[in-house]
């Protein structure tokens, strides 16, 4: 019964990191597109791409190529939304399309999610070490599955 479970929760996995993959081609930045979905009892409650702040142009790389500071990452977009509604992230999963940084790890244990799937392992791997390090549970799940 348990393998069950597992595996009908990894199905699930992996449509929501699938549909995090479709929510990440909203973003303008051309050097990567990241998409995060919050769900929470099987529901979609907060989701967020890369990109600037609202009523910023929708530019995220100076003339250099490079990501303007100001832009937000996918996971920040999903949390702050989640904080301008009614609806709490404690206890939820988060989907994001690449693995978080450290920045949005320590958002991530503040907002109470308590699981993180991520399919783009990023260079580096100090945001899935505090994650990890914060009892949160942390899947590497590739979309091509």
């Amino acid at each position: 019964m348990e393998d069950c479970a597992k595996a009908k929760q990894e199905a699930l996995d992996m449509r929501y990191i699938r549909m995090a993959c479709i929510w990440a081609e909203n973003s303008y930045c051309q050097r990567r597109q990241v998409g995060a979905l919050i769900v929470k009892d099987k529901m979609i409650i907060s989701d967020g791409y890369n990109g600037t702040p609202s009523g910023f142009e929708n530019v995220c790389e100076d003339e250099n190529n490079v990501t303007k500071p100001y832009v937000l990452h996918a996971e920040a977009n999903a949390i702050t939304k989640i904080a301008r509604s009614n609806n709490s992230s404690d206890g939820a999963t988060m989907y994001v399309t690449a693995s978080p940084c450290i920045e949005c790890a320590k958002l991530i244990i503040q907002a109470g999610i308590k699981r993180v799937v991520y399919s783009e392992k990023y260079r580096l791997e100090d945001g899935i070490d505090l994650l990890k390090r914060a009892g949160i549970e942390v899947i590497y799940l590739s979309p091509d599955k």
